[in-house]
């Protein structure tokens, strides 16, 4: 009997030790997961992550948004609060709706990071894999929404490669480049979106809202098909890395999905960079495959994004930190939305900050985890999300409902 006894405290014993150490593992899983391949906002760039919402909200990322969901002031709650009955019941309800809508803060610091993503960043800002020599002084304070703006229209110059640039005006590449400008292949456009590939798109159902814009900008490999009730069908512009057009796995020569749309590719360069510098070593040698691929398409639009952009945009975006960013150029995310405020009237994006669906998961069509998604790791991906924020023209409750940040095209921007 004694021995009985003794065997079923070993086993109650050795089930606690079990479950514990399920529980212990599923979280540790649940914290993020390696990425294989360069997967960046989108964008294939190995160190993108989404942090879970009720994370970021601790870390404070996030600040309340009462005044743009219509609902009471806060002092006016306090004085609603002395009446009695159903009617102080109704505001506290409306007072903890309020309280709950949390919306990415324009002033976030990397100090929030996790351990992990600060030390990845302090490892890039020493590394200067771009030989960035920026010396300019940071301001003091954000310039307003207004005069940033207008430095984006005025600084960054979104050009693609043209073939009376440098290198390109030869007879061996006249063949290859588009003979119109990206202006006059796209037209006088009104409203477009942009669409990240965030995970947070799943569930959305915002793919009526999104197919109903003039254009529509996508990223890399994110698919349409079996996802359109999230984020629509139509593509009229992609815009890809040039590791996904060189890396094999990627199949950009040979899976239909890049064949919708106009196409423009972009790579790394060094920091200013003049553009013969760039071509001679660039970051990725996309060009074979460029090539390759107008052969074999070559009635469909595919642009160069000229390098001198992406710097000339990094430059406002530390200009306007507080605190050193990542030496390395902008996420595709962000240089999509400065492309498309290029050609639009109106410009909506779609989850690049995060609403209220923010999940782990880096990407709506991939099962990938990593908080670096979110935060960033190689681009200064919390940065980039900082300024849009500060120069969005919508809502905070359309942010929080539906991760939607409304900016002006350069057209309508007036200094």
């Amino acid at each position: 009997m004694v021995h009985i006894n003794v065997l079923r405290k070993c086993m109650c014993v050795l089930v606690v030790l079990l479950v514990a150490l399920t529980v212990c593992l599923w979280r540790e899983t649940r914290k993020s997961y390696y990425v294989p391949f360069k997967t960046e906002s989108d964008d294939l760039q190995v160190h993108r992550t989404l942090g879970k919402w009720n994370t970021l909200k601790s870390q404070g990322f996030f600040h309340e948004a009462a005044s743009e969901m219509g609902q009471v002031p806060k002092a006016s709650l306090s004085n609603q609060n002395k009446v009695k009955g159903s009617t102080s019941v109704a505001m506290e309800k409306s007072k903890k709706a309020v309280d709950s809508v949390k919306v990415w803060d324009k002033d976030s610091s990397s100090q929030n990071l996790i351990p992990r993503l600060q030390k990845v960043r302090k490892n890039y800002l020493s590394m200067n894999k771009y030989n960035v020599t920026y010396s300019e002084k940071r301001s003091a304070a954000k310039l307003s929404p207004e005069n940033l703006l207008c430095q984006l229209r005025d600084r960054v110059n979104t050009t693609m490669v043209q073939g009376s640039d440098g290198p390109f005006n030869t007879s061996a590449w006249q063949r290859y480049l588009p003979r119109k400008s990206l202006n006059e292949t796209m037209g006088r456009l009104e409203r477009c979106a942009v669409v990240s590939s965030a995970g947070s798109l799943k569930s959305s159902h915002l793919g009526p809202e999104i197919d109903s814009h003039d254009a529509v900008l996508r990223f890399n490999g994110a698919p349409t098909r079996g996802f359109k009730e999230d984020v629509g069908e139509k593509t009229t512009v992609r815009l890809v890395n040039s590791q996904l057009v060189t890396v094999e796995e990627q199949q950009f020569l040979t899976d239909a999905l890049y064949n919708t749309g106009i196409l423009i590719v972009w790579d790394p360069a060094p920091y200013h960079a003049d553009i013969h510098e760039w071509y001679r070593k660039p970051d990725y040698k996309f060009f074979e495959n460029y090539k390759l691929y107008r052969i074999k398409h070559p009635e469909q639009p595919f642009y160069i994004l000229n390098p001198k952009m992406q710097w000339q945009l990094w430059d406002i975006l530390q200009e306007n930190s507080l605190e050193h960013i990542q030496p390395n150029p902008p996420s595709s995310g962000m240089l999509g939305i400065v492309i498309m405020m290029t050609l639009c009237d109106e410009v909506h994006v779609y989850e690049f900050l995060p609403s209220k669906r923010q999940t782990d998961v880096c990407h709506y069509y991939q099962k990938f985890h990593d908080r670096a998604c979110t935060m960033g790791a190689y681009h200064p991906l919390l940065f980039e999300k900082n300024l849009v924020k500060h120069i969005n023209q919508g809502t905070d409750k359309d942010i929080y409902t539906h991760g939607k940040v409304t900016l002006p095209g350069f057209r309508n921007v007036h200094c």
